[in-house]
């Protein structure tokens, strides 16, 4: 697929959920006059790295608020969206055992009373041990540290979901 040759209307289709519940980023990114480099995966997330970047505080915030907590309850767990149901379930998250549940709770508790916004962590490639190693680790962060791992992790996030469109899933585990 070569993303600089669709129109704004189907690159917003294909793009516009690959950061959770924000379709404006596809947008600006389409309208951010689209060339052959952005053809690439590398040229392509370089372009919603930027716009993501370049939004404001208040734009970013909306896309942080915008994911979904981690090992949430059923009943919160259809809000998921499918790439997320996906991430979760991939990363055992779906599996946890009872004392694990619960520490899931407690920290996505502490996390959202202390920065506002929900435990953001591109989970490929992680078990349940590692992302609560990182939920407790990252708690220590301050406020303005811990807002821009969370566009990090953001972003991280964004290159696997285009890499799954982009190569027709050959990349999703």
């Amino acid at each position: 697929m070569r993303a600089g040759e669709l129109g704004r209307a189907d690159f917003v289709a294909a793009f516009g959920q690959v950061f959770e519940h924000s379709p404006w980023i596809a947008g600006r990114v389409w309208d951010s006059d689209l060339d052959r480099r952005h053809d690439s995966l590398q040229g392509l997330h370089q372009a919603f790295r930027d716009v993501i970047l370049e939004a404001s505080r208040d734009e970013q915030m909306s896309l942080l608020l915008a994911h979904p907590e981690l090992a949430a309850a059923e009943a919160e767990a259809e809000d998921l969206t499918a790439h997320s149901r996906n991430e979760q379930r991939g990363a055992g998250l779906d599996r946890c055992r009872p004392d694990e549940f619960a520490e899931f709770q407690h920290l996505n508790e502490a996390y959202r009373m202390k920065f506002g916004f929900p435990f953001i962590v591109a989970v490929k490639g992680l078990g349940r041990r590692q992302i609560l190693e990182r939920f407790r680790s990252r708690l220590q962060n301050t406020p303005a540290t811990e807002f821009r791992e969370a566009l990090e992790q953001v972003i991280r996030i964004g290159y696997f979901r285009l890499e799954q469109i982009l190569t027709g899933g050959a990349g999703q585990r």
